[in-house]
């Protein structure tokens, strides 16, 4: 594997992580089995990434995943700190 793919799989995983772990608005860190409840949101969040968007884009489309798509109540200013984090890795 080439630097620049290592590279990528490693911000995917950071990614998925972040997604999972801290994010998770429905509450299924510790679910085996729902490992990927969040994988297809990471391709759109890598992308923004390595765009270079401001953390306040990626805030936004987190927002809008938890209450359009998912229809959840948001906590902004947690899923800011989410972003900030996901934005820090590059």
């Amino acid at each position: 594997m080439n630097e620049i793919a290592f590279r990528a799989r490693s911000l995917h995983q950071k990614i998925h992580e972040v997604l999972q772990k801290d994010w998770d608005p429905i509450g299924i860190q510790f679910i085996s089995d729902a490992d990927d409840e969040y994988g297809a949101y990471v391709p759109a969040i890598y992308s923004m990434l390595i765009a270079r968007k401001p953390s306040s884009q990626v805030l936004e489309y987190l927002l809008w995943l938890e209450t359009e798509h998912m229809g959840l109540t948001a906590d902004r200013q947690r899923t800011q700190k989410i972003a900030e984090k996901l934005v820090s890795f590059v």
